[in-house]
C-alpha cells in the first residue's frame, strides 16, 4: 500500500493497523504491552515527547482509542464489509463516537483569571502549550481522517488472511497490496476448480 500523503490518514491508519495478520492464518497485536506502545510511539515520534515510555494506563487508553477508530472505519466502509479482524466483536458506534471525542479532549488547559475594573472576575480555560495527551494526538488525527475528504477512499481489505484497512488508490485498487491481490486471485481459482469436483461427489 502506497503510504497517503495526508498526515492524519496515516496516523489513524497506522493505529488501526496495529491488529493485522500474523503470517500463519491469524491475528497479531502490536499493542499487547506497554513496551509494544513504546515502540510503536518511537516509530511515530511526533505522537509524543521524545523519551516517552508507556505505562499501563496509557497502553489501555490506547487500545481503547484503537477499538473506537476501528469501529468507526467498519461504518465508514460501508455498505462493504469491515475487517475481519473484529467484524464480529465492534465496539457499538455511540460507544466508539465517546471514546473518540473523549480522547480527542484530553488537552491540556489552564484558567486564566481576567477581572475588568468594573465587571466580575471571569476564567477562561486556555490550551496551556505543554505537551498534549498522546490519545489527544492520536483522537485528533483520526477525527481529522474521518471528517475529511481521504475517508471516502477507505476499504477493508477482504483478500484471504489479510485484515488491513487501506486508502484506495486508483478505480480498480481492490486490495491493500500487491500481494494480496495475488492471494485472492489465487483463491478463486482453486474455488472454480473444487466446485465441479465437489459436484460429481453428490
Amino acid at each position: 500500500m502506497q503510504d497517503p500523503t495526508n498526515g492524519d490518514a496515516r496516523l489513524a491508519l497506522d493505529l488501526a493497523l496495529t491488529i493485522r495478520h500474523d503470517g500463519h492464518g491469524g491475528v497479531t497485536d502490536d499493542l499487547t504491552d506497554p513496551a509494544g506502545l513504546t515502540d510503536w510511539v518511537r516509530a511515530h515520534p511526533d505522537t509524543a515527547p521524545s523519551g516517552f515510555v508507556a505505562g499501563d494506563a496509557e497502553l489501555a487508553a490506547v487500545r481503547e482509542l484503537r477499538a473506537a477508530v476501528r469501529a468507526l472505519f467498519a461504518r465508514a466502509v460501508r455498505p462493504g464489509a469491515p475487517s475481519p479482524a473484529d467484524a464480529a466483536r465492534l465496539m457499538p458506534l455511540p460507544a466508539a463516537l465517546d471514546a473518540l471525542n473523549t480522547a480527542a479532549a484530553r488537552t491540556p488547559t489552564v484558567p486564566v483569571l481576567h477581572w475588568a475594573e468594573d465587571a466580575e472576575p471571569v476564567v477562561e480555560h486556555r490550551v496551556s502549550g505543554a505537551e498534549d495527551d498522546l490519545t489527544a494526538v492520536l483522537a485528533r488525527a483520526a477525527t481529522a481522517f474521518l471528517a475529511g475528504p481521504d475517508r471516502q477512499r477507505l476499504r477493508a481489505c477482504h483478500a484471504p488472511r489479510c485484515v488491513r484497512y487501506f486508502l484506495k488508490e486508483h478505480p480498480r485498487q481492490e486490495w491493500c497490496k500487491p500481494a494480496c491481490g495475488n492471494r485472492a486471485r489465487v483463491a478463486r481459482h482453486h474455488d472454480r476448480h473444487r466446485r465441479p469436483a465437489d459436484s460429481l461427489g453428490e
